[in-house]
This record gives C-alpha cells, sequence and structure tokens, in this order.
C-alpha cells in the first residue's frame, strides 16, 4: 500500500513558498519603484538635452550670432580707425606747432613797430617848429602801433588756448591707448574665436542629436524590456499562490476534508497525492526556471540601462559644458558681450572728445582769422600813414631825412606783420581742415554705429543669456538629478541581486513535493479528481499554467454552461480558502 504524506508535513511545504514568494513580493516592489523613479527622471533630462539642439540651430541664435560677428568686424573697423586717427592728431598737432615760428615773427615784427613809432615822436619833436603839422608821427603812427600791439596780444593768447587744446587731446588719446592698447584687436579676435567655438557646438550638438536620439530610444527600450522582465515578480507570486492554494487542497483531502465542494474517496486518495504531486512539482519547477531567467534578463537590463544613462549624461557634460559653464560657448560670449559694450562705450566716449576738439580748433580759427583781418586793416592804414608821412618829410627838405627813413622802416614792419600773419594763418588753415575731418568722422556715422553696435550686442546678450539660462538650468538638472538616476537604477540592478538563490529555494520545495508520492501520475483519473483538477486549471492566470497542465493532464474540456461556469467559480473560491 502506498504510503501518503502526512498533512502537516504538506502544510509546511505550503508554508515554506510563503517566504520566497514575500521575498519576491517586496524585492520587485522596492526594484520597480526605484525603476519608475530613476527612468522618470531619466526621461526628463533627455527631453531637456533633446530640445538644446534645436535651442542651438534656433532663429535666435542665428541673429545674435549675426550681430556678434558685426560688434567683432566693427571692433577691428575701429582698431583701424584709431590708427589713422592717432596719425591725423599727431599731424594736427604738427601742423598747430608749426605756426608757432611765424606767430613769433609777427609779434617781434610789432614790437618794432612800437619802438620805431616811439623813435618817430622823439625825431618829430626835434625838428618841427610851430608852423609844422607832425600829428602823422607823434600820434598817427603811435596809434596803430598800440591797435597792433593789443591785436597780436589776443592773437598770441588765443594760439596758446588752441595749443593747449590740441596738446590735451593728444595727451588724453595716448592715455586711452595705454590702458586700451590692442583691447579692440584683441576684443574682435576673441569674439571670433568664441563664435567659432559656438558654431563647433551647434555643429556637434547636431551632430550627437542623432547619436543622443539613437541612446534615447536605446533606453526606451531597455526601460520597457526591464518593465517586462520585472512582470515575472507578478507572474511568479501568482503561480506561487496557486501552488500553495493547490497544496493547501491536498492537505485538506489528507485530512479527510472535501477539497472545495469536492469529496475524494480513500481508495483515491493515493491517487490524488500522485496527481497533486507531479502537477506542483512541474508547475514549481515551472515557475523557478522562468524566475531566474527573466530575473537575469532584468538584472541585464538593468545595468545596462545605468550604463547608458551614464554615457548620455557624459555625452551631454561634452556637448554643453559643466554646470557651472565654464565650457559653455555661451557662457565665454556673455563674458565677452559684457567686455565689449564697455570698450564701445569708451571708444564712444573717446570720440567724442574729437568732436570736442574739432570744434574748438574751428571756433579759435575763426577768431584768428578776425584778428588777421584787423591785422591788414592795420596794415593798409599804416600805409597810408607812411604815405602821408613821406609827404611832409618831401615838404621839410633835409630837416626831414631821418623821418623819411622811419617811415620807411614803418612800411617795411607793416609789410612783415602781414606776412607773418600770414603764414600763420596757412598752418591754422590746415589745422582746421585736419579737425574737420576727423571730427566729421567722429560725429558721422561711426558715432552712430558705435551706440547701434552696442544696442545690437546688448540684445544679444539678452538672447544668448537667456539660452545661456536655458543651459545652465539642463546642466544643473544634469548635475543635480544625474546621479541620482544612476543611483537608482544602479540600485534596481543590485536589488535583483539574489534573487537567483530564491529560484533555487524553489527547485528544492519543488524536489520535496515530488517526494510526497512515489506512485506514478494516475493515468486515469476519477472523475472526482479530474474535476479538482479542472478547478485548478481555471485558476491558473498564467498561460504557462495551463500549458503545464496540458502537457500533464491533456487539452481542457469544451466551454461549460454559464451556470455550470458560476458554480465552478463557487467551488474555486472554496477551493482557495
Amino acid at each position: 500500500m502506498t504510503r501518503l504524506p502526512a498533512p502537516d508535513h504538506v502544510r509546511s511545504l505550503a508554508e515554506a513558498l510563503t517566504q520566497p514568494r514575500q521575498q519576491i513580493e517586496s524585492a520587485f516592489v522596492s526594484v520597480g519603484a526605484r525603476l519608475t523613479d530613476g527612468a522618470t527622471m531619466l526621461n526628463k533630462l533627455i527631453r531637456l538635452f533633446e530640445a538644446l539642439p534645436n535651442a542651438l540651430e534656433g532663429a535666435e541664435v542665428e541673429e545674435a550670432t549675426a550681430q556678434l560677428r558685426a560688434v567683432a568686424d566693427k571692433a577691428r573697423e575701429l582698431s583701424e580707425n584709431f590708427v589713422q586717427e592717432k596719425a591725423d592728431l599727431a599731424r594736427l598737432v604738427e601742423v598747430v606747432a608749426a605756426a608757432k615760428s611765424p606767430i613769433g615773427d609777427l609779434r617781434r615784427a610789432v614790437k618794432m613797430m612800437g619802438i620805431v613809432s616811439i623813435n618817430a615822436r622823439v625825431t618829430a619833436a626835434g625838428i618841427v617848429g610851430d608852423s609844422d603839422d607832425f600829428e602823422v608821427f607823434t600820434t598817427d603812427i603811435s596809434t596803430l602801433s598800440s591797435t597792433a600791439s593789443q591785436t597780436i596780444l589776443e592773437f598770441s593768447q588765443v594760439y596758446r588756448q588752441l595749443t593747449a587744446e590740441v596738446d590735451k587731446a593728444a595727451s588724453q588719446r595716448a592715455r586711452f591707448e595705454e590702458s586700451h592698447a590692442h583691447t579692440l584687436t584683441a576684443l574682435a579676435r576673441s569674439l571670433e574665436g568664441t563664435l567659432e567655438a559656438l558654431g563647433g557646438q551647434r555643429q556637434a550638438a547636431a551632430a550627437g542629436s542623432a547619436d543622443t536620439s539613437r541612446v534615447s530610444r536605446q533606453i526606451v527600450g531597455r526601460i520597457g524590456s526591464a518593465v517586462m522582465s520585472l512582470q515575472v515578480g507578478d507572474s511568479t507570486r501568482q503561480r506561487l499562490e496557486h501552488v500553495e492554494a493547490a497544496l493547501d487542497g491536498l492537505e485538506a483531502l489528507l485530512s479527510g476534508r472535501a477539497v472545495g465542494n469536492i469529496a475524494i474517496a480513500e481508495d483515491d486518495r493515493a491517487d490524488a497525492v500522485a496527481a497533486f504531486a507531479t502537477l506542483e512539482q512541474a508547475q514549481l519547477t515551472g515557475a523557478a526556471t522562468d524566475f531566474a531567467q527573466e530575473v537575469q534578463q532584468a538584472e541585464q537590463a538593468l545595468d545596462a540601462l545605468a550604463s547608458d544613462a551614464a554615457i548620455i549624461m557624459d555625452r551631454s557634460r561634452d556637448l554643453y559644458g559643466s554646470d557651472k559653464g565654464s565650457t559653455s560657448a555661451m557662457a565665454a560670449l556673455n563674458a565677452q558681450l559684457r567686455t565689449a559694450s564697455a570698450i564701445l562705450r569708451d571708444c564712444e566716449i573717446e570720440r567724442s572728445k574729437l568732436e570736442t576738439v574739432a570744434t574748438a580748433v574751428h571756433d579759435t580759427v575763426g577768431v584768428l582769422l578776425g584778428h588777421v583781418a584787423a591785422v591788414q586793416d592795420i596794415e593798409a592804414n599804416m600805409r597810408l600813414v607812411s604815405l602821408n608821412a613821406a609827404v611832409r618829410c618831401a615838404q621839410l627838405g633835409p630837416r626831414g631825412a631821418s623821418l623819411t627813413v622811419i617811415a620807411t622802416q614803418l612800411r617795411e614792419l607793416t609789410s612783415e606783420t602781414v606776412v607773418a600773419a600770414e603764414a600763420a594763418m596757412t598752418q591754422l588753415d590746415q589745422s582746421s581742415e585736419l579737425a574737420k575731418a576727423f571730427g566729421a568722422a567722429a560725429t558721422g556715422d561711426n558715432a552712430g554705429q558705435i551706440g547701434r553696435l552696442e544696442q545690437q550686442a546688448s540684445h544679444a546678450l539678452t538672447l544668448l543669456t537667456a539660452l545661456d539660462d536655458r543651459l545652465a538650468e539642463a546642466l544643473g538638472s544634469l548635475n543635480s538629478d544625474g546621479p541620482k538616476v544612476i543611483k537608482l537604477l544602479q540600485a534596481a540592478a543590485s536589488g535583483m541581486q539574489g534573487q537567483t538563490a530564491l529560484a533555487e529555494v524553489m527547485q528544492d520545495i519543488a524536489l520535496q513535493i515530488a517526494a510526497m508520492s512515489d506512485s506514478a501520475q494516475p493515468e486515469n483519473p476519477g472523475a472526482a479528481l479530474a474535476e479538482v483538477l479542472d478547478v485548478l486549471r481555471k485558476s491558473y492566470t498564467m498561460e504557462a499554467e495551463r500549458t503545464i497542465h496540458s502537457r500533464l493532464w491533456g487539452a481542457p474540456t469544451p466551454a461549460s454552461s454559464p451556470v455550470a461556469d458560476a458554480e465552478m467559480e463557487f467551488d474555486m473560491v472554496d477551493f482557495m480558502l
């Protein structure tokens, strides 16, 4: 007679399955939560960085880049203009200084006129009588000489003021060049270099976008694969519950109770034990085998997912820089634009000084021209006085010889003043033309361009700052959430470790279930046993369970009536309880 297992032994086997089932449920819930959190954060990061290539290729960046190239070109042009302006200013200083010599001659001639006029009065006083009219020598020559002296004094004062203005402008320009030596050229070169780097970054981002998309799709696939593999936790839990329920039914049968609402005759218990042992050993072995395979796949998928996540984060850092923007082309451009704005503003201020100098030179030359006109009037009057003096000397005969000499000297000195004044004005006219030329450059379209370029630089700075903020936000999220994603995915992968040991535990219990009976599987189970087996079949939720059952007991019977299905459902509830 076949020895039947004790009910307590069957109950202990069912209870032995409780621990691995609970461990599987707990582990897979934890792994699933970590995978969900990690995948959510990873998808957010991927979306952030997938959008950046389009942002870098956007119209705003194109606009900002074009404006910055205009700033760089203008900075280089200004650098060249400053070289020319330096030469023009040096020429202005030279021309103004060249007027010093004829102005000195002018002052000496006027001074000699004063001396000669004194000699004329003294000589005239010694030779004239009461009836002689020599007012031309005693009064007219003295008056004209005094007027000439005052005019030349004012002329010299205005000239000194002009010299001071020009020297001051040259000195200020020298100081500006000392503090901004090669600044504009360096700015242009720096902007061009950074724009080239930005172009390279944009190209790299566009080229890397396809690779990023490929890795992103691969990550999505990894996540899907991991999720599918993790479903083995729930399916294994259900399969273990079904084995436990079957063992509970077997324990009831061995205790003399009905299995659900189905009573098994005592003579059929050995066949029932053999049938249960064969079926549940096969179900548990199948569950353990499937579990081990899926766990391995899930662990591989999670490891690969963590690796892919690390790869895409490293590539994002390589393309877009660190969280502080230390390698960001946008960050470098922002800094350079601020410098450019300050330099352009300084240049505008410096060039406005040229306008001041030009105005001062023009106004001063106008005043000097007025003085030259006065000198010319004096020269005409002095010629007339000299002619009158010559007539009076001729009337005096030999007594007027000395006065004739004086009158001749006056005419010569008067001519010298006019020549000296005209020589000075020739130089000063050149200075006026020079000042007018670079003054027009300072106040013309160049000045307006500087203002527009500063506005363009400011606008470009606004555009790039917004993009840089967006990039900084993405990099900040990458550096903040990236390590968390890696940690979560690695923790999820680590959570799968040790699960294969549970498969071995299930295999051991399956062997113990098989050992409950030394009888072969009954070929023709009784009606009651067949009904119980049919109830077990209908309790399965996994196709693998139904496949194993069919392999042992054949295909299911034709579908029963709704009433029979309801009764069977009722029986299954009782069976599970």
